[in-house]
């Protein structure tokens, strides 16, 4: 038996659109082992909601995964452009038994892919992503052939993108009492299924950018991977703020009126000051090993706890349940409030900071000054061909770099999930130091390596 995922990444199947593992066959065969997965757990007929991005190619993968799933007997709930949390929010509000997602996220318009949701909304488990690998080799999943009444159905249902909206404006009642002119970056993406009509039900006219999809422009110069577009457009035209998305809106970033980068870890800051006070923080808060240690000491400060897990959201939900947190996220972006969420969701998480921000009468131009981060730097070491690490001696190497900074900072080394590369992070609050560490570390790890 397999002990590793090939296929699924940190986010579900992902690859250039009809290459490789993204092509029509593949999203065919995925969508009727999910299927075959769900029906050997006691789940005969699924309904399953499906949706996707603003790239050309999802149309041709939606009729591939659409056809594999309703062959293996599925009914699919298509709901079209929609944010990977609108589908989360779809499984939930009509109790489906899961959701299918296709989209590349941040990645440029000729990547596409596939994620898959349980029952509740939430990122499938390594466990569960590591059992749909191996259906993959199963001749049962060619054998097995539903006829007649027992083939599945497809049916369109757009309004899943209005419930959506609905949802989103119960979180934001007084819109009107923001003094504030705030700009949204679409990033081109599915967020602009949702913005417009999200901005006209609370009765806003803040301005969108990035809200023009032809298929091939998502995330192209624009979103939470192009910051400096939405902090240009924000001071140029004189706005409070802004926030970005990205390709399925499941992350949001903002800007101050400077147009200076307002990250996912002083977003978490200032939303877990807020649900504390709202009593809605449960034990304490989760961030990944990648969030800096300066968020550790403003929460703790505040006598939260902090608890870190692994880089992904899917991480992130699970330490919350362990822990019973309440708050979770990341410092790219992807926050869950699960008294709101149960997925990273950017367009949640803009208008719970909305409110936090007034109640809590937050000055945005002060947050990065008063945050105060610690330096951070974040290399990436290419691994030669062929090379086969030993993570337990990576590891020991970087605690043995690490004790020689005396408890002045931290280093994490981790393999990327989609590339042959190192990530090597060096975090302390002496900038010389962070240089000095990293370059040290990396000369190490060059020569093991």
């Amino acid at each position: 038996m397999k002990n590793k995922r090939v296929l699924f990444g940190t986010d579900g199947v992902r690859d250039v659109a009809n290459r490789g593992g993204m092509t029509p066959e593949m999203a065919l065969r995925l969508g009727r082992v999910f299927i075959l997965f769900l029906a050997e757990r006691g789940v005969p007929r699924p309904r399953i909601v499906l949706g996707r991005d603003t790239r050309r190619s999802g149309m041709m993968l939606e009729g591939a995964l659409s056809a594999g799933m309703t062959s293996a007997g599925a009914e699919v709930l298509s709901a079209g452009i929609i944010p990977t949390p609108g589908v989360s929010y779809a499984v939930q509000h009509l109790a489906a038994d899961g959701g299918a997602v296709i989209s590349a996220s941040h990645n440029p318009a000729e990547y596409n892919g596939i994620k898959f949701l349980d029952r509740n909304g939430c990122k499938l488990s390594d466990g569960s992503e590591l059992a749909i690998e191996e259906y993959l080799g199963d001749n049962l999943t060619d054998d097995w052939r539903p006829t007649g009444a027992s083939i599945g159905e497809i049916r369109q249902m757009p309004h899943l993108v209005h419930s959506y909206v609905e949802h989103l404006a119960s979180l934001l009642p007084h819109a009107e009492a923001i003094p504030m002119k705030i700009a949204f970056d679409c990033a081109h993406g599915a967020a602009g299924a949702v913005m417009p009509a999200l901005l006209e039900r609370i009765g806003s006219r803040w301005p969108l950018i990035g809200a023009d999809p032809d298929g091939l422009n998502i995330n192209e110069g624009v979103g939470v991977i192009h910051m400096r577009h939405l902090g240009n457009y924000v001071t140029e035209y004189a706005c409070d703020m802004g926030f970005a998305f990205d390709g399925d809106a499941d992350r949001a970033l903002m800007t101050d009126s400077g147009g200076r980068l307002i990250d996912g870890d002083i977003a978490i800051w200032v939303l877990a000051r807020w649900l504390s006070r709202k009593e809605m923080l449960g034990s304490g808060v989760v961030v990944t090993v990648m969030s800096n240690m300066a968020l550790e000491e403003h929460l703790g400060r505040e006598g939260i706890k902090v608890f870190r897990c692994p880089v992904g959201d899917r991480y992130v939900l699970e330490a919350m349940r362990r822990s019973r947190a309440r708050l979770g996220g990341e410092q790219s972006g992807h926050i869950i409030a699960d008294a709101f969420t149960r997925t990273g969701d950017g367009l949640c998480t803009a208008l719970l900071l909305l409110n936090a921000l007034k109640d809590l009468g937050e000055d945005v131009d002060t947050l990065v000054d008063r945050f105060g981060r610690y330096p951070q730097k974040l290399s990436n070491l290419t691994l030669a061909p062929g090379c086969r690490l030993d993570m337990e001696r990576v590891g020991e190497i970087a605690e043995e770099v690490q004790q020689g900074m005396s408890g002045r900072g931290r280093v994490l080394v981790r393999p990327s999930g989609t590339e042959p590369l190192l990530r090597i992070l060096v975090e302390a609050r002496d900038e010389p130091l962070v240089d000095e560490v990293s370059e040290r570390l990396i000369a190490r790890l060059k020569a093991y390596c």
